[in-house]
């Protein structure tokens, strides 16, 4: 089964409530942004919080063009958990691919979705092993 649960902001009523119920069943809880809504919004449950993702194309549709102010939102969500949740982990989803991943890690992301830049190619593997070369670079920055 699962063991973490994450649902989009925009979609949930009762945040504060459905993060409880997430947490009650012994699932680790996530909040998914869409990319222009502000990480500002969850102040009031950030310590409650496991994971943010924060998506970099709007969700629905894959092949999108990566939105740049992705970089700006994870460093104010880095500056929005500082001494609140530090462990909190940070994914980003969409358009994540070999020519920013080692960005997003600059930034402050510590997870990613990455489904065209690896099933696009003919090569999988080969993109996985360079994007992990890429995430311990931008590590080592």
């Amino acid at each position: 089964g699962a063991d973490r649960i994450t649902v989009h902001y925009e979609a949930c009523t009762h945040l504060h409530r459905t993060i409880q119920l997430i947490k009650s069943s012994g699932c680790k809880a996530g909040v998914a942004l869409n990319p222009h809504t502000p990480v500002t919004l969850l102040q009031d449950v950030i310590e409650d919080l496991d994971l943010v993702l924060i998506m970099s194309v709007n969700p629905g549709f894959g092949g999108q063009a990566f939105i740049h102010n992705t970089y700006k939102k994870i460093q104010d969500l880095k500056r929005l958990i500082q001494g609140v949740n530090d462990e909190l982990i940070i994914e980003v989803d969409g358009g994540v691919g070999l020519s920013n991943l080692a960005s997003l890690v600059v930034a402050g992301a510590n997870a990613f979705v990455a489904g065209n830049a690896i099933f696009a190619d003919e090569n999988p593997a080969e993109i996985i092993s360079k994007m992990k070369s890429l995430i311990t670079t931008g590590i080592s920055i």
